[in-house]
């Protein structure tokens, strides 16, 4: 849960264990780099209860350790809450803000910015693909989306 003070953002995608998880490993890296991590809550989670509980995927873990990052995140379900507590909701895909805008239009007091993570990406990659069925390749090209879009997120909030 966010705290009410300082700034605050939730990664969110379908199932919470390949692309989430890894945008918010590579930006907490990267807000602790840049020593402001303890000005942000920072967080992820899904639009779906599917894999609630879980580890991210193997192969997502893999290409974050092949970069020197470490998670021990576990798989959960956006909750209302979210939200009422978070300033950012950034999501991968259109279906992701279709299901986010949906939830949100349920929640009274809603303070969250739900938009696309890639609406950061300077190279306007706007979509961040599943790798879910894909390759190792496919998890390198997320996380260097979100190395990306992070980075300008993060300078954009500075």
């Amino acid at each position: 849960m966010a705290a009410s003070a300082g700034k605050s953002v939730l990664f969110v995608c379908l199932g919470n264990i390949c692309r989430s998880p890894i945008a918010e490993a590579v930006f907490r890296k990267m807000a602790v780099d840049a020593d402001v991590v303890d000005k942000w809550v920072i967080d992820s989670g899904a639009t779906s209860d599917w894999n609630t509980g879980s580890s991210p995927d193997a192969r997502g873990l893999a290409c974050l350790r092949k970069h020197d990052i470490e998670t021990s995140h576990r798989a959960r379900q956006v909750t209302k809450e979210d939200f009422i507590s978070f300033e950012y909701i950034l999501c991968m895909d259109e279906s992701n803000l279709s299901d986010l805008k949906r939830k949100a239009n349920a929640v009274k007091n809603c303070r969250a910015r739900t938009e696309l993570l890639g609406s950061y990406d300077p190279e306007k990659q706007l979509i961040i693909q599943d790798p879910y069925y894909g390759s190792d390749e496919d998890f390198e090209k997320v996380y260097e989306q979100c190395v990306r879009c992070c980075k300008a997120f993060l300078a954009s909030n500075s």
